[in-house]
C-alpha cells in the first residue's frame, strides 16, 4: 500500500493549490484568541440568565449546529436537557458535572455526550466561573426530572438571541451575518 506523505520534499516547489474551490462553498471562518482573548468579560458574551451566558463562534444554519462558550458565574443546577444529536465540550475554566454520570469535566478536559443522552448539568459550589467551549450538533430540548418538555433550544435560537443582544448594543447586523452560514 502506497502512503502519501504529509510533507513537501525539499526538491519540490511550496505551491498553492492552483484550481478553483467547490461552487456555493461558504467562506471560512477564522477567530484568534478564542482560549484567551474570547474570554474576556465584555458586552459580546449573550446573556441567557443572571448568571449564565454564551459567546457564539459560529452559528450554522445550513448543517444545524453551533459553536459557543458557555460562562456560567456562579453555582447549582444550570440545565436538565436532552440532546437530539452528539455535543463536544472543553472546558477552559472551572468544572461541572452532570448528576446522572460519576465523572467530572475539568480545566484541560474534554467531554463527548451522544445523541439522546438526557442530563442535569451542575456547577459545584466552590467553582465562581466556569467557561467551557461545546460544539452542538443538533438540539437539546429542556426537561423536568420526568422528562416532560420545558422547552428547546437550537442554533435558530441561538442566532435570535445573539441578534437581540447584538441589537441592543447597537452592532450592525453584519456583525452576526458574518458567523451564521
Amino acid at each position: 500500500m502506497h502512503t502519501v506523505a504529509a510533507r513537501v520534499r525539499p526538491d519540490e516547489q511550496v505551491v498553492a493549490y492552483q484550481l478553483p474551490q467547490a461552487p456555493f462553498m461558504s467562506k471560512d471562518l477564522v477567530h484568534g484568541g478564542v482560549m484567551t482573548d474570547w474570554l474576556a468579560d465584555d458586552d459580546l458574551w449573550v446573556p441567557a440568565t443572571s448568571t449564565v451566558s454564551f459567546k457564539p463562534l459560529i452559528l450554522n444554519a445550513s448543517q444545524g449546529y453551533y459553536v459557543n462558550l458557555l460562562r456560567v458565574r456562579g453555582s447549582g443546577v444550570v440545565s436538565r436537557h436532552r440532546h437530539s444529536g452528539a455535543v463536544h465540550a472543553m472546558v477552559l475554566k472551572g468544572r461541572w458535572y452532570y448528576l446522572e454520570h460519576d465523572w467530572v469535566a475539568e480545566q484541560g478536559g474534554y467531554a463527548f455526550e451522544p445523541a439522546g443522552e438526557t442530563h442535569t448539568l451542575y456547577v459545584p459550589d466552590d467553582v465562581p466561573e466556569m467557561v467551557t467551549w461545546f460544539h452542538v450538533t443538533g438540539g437539546y430540548t429542556y426537561v423536568d426530572p420526568q422528562g416532560i418538555a420545558q422547552g428547546y433550544e437550537d442554533v435558530f435560537t441561538k442566532i435570535e438571541a445573539t441578534r437581540k443582544h447584538y441589537a441592543s448594543l447597537g452592532l450592525p447586523a453584519e456583525r452576526l451575518e458574518a458567523i451564521i452560514r
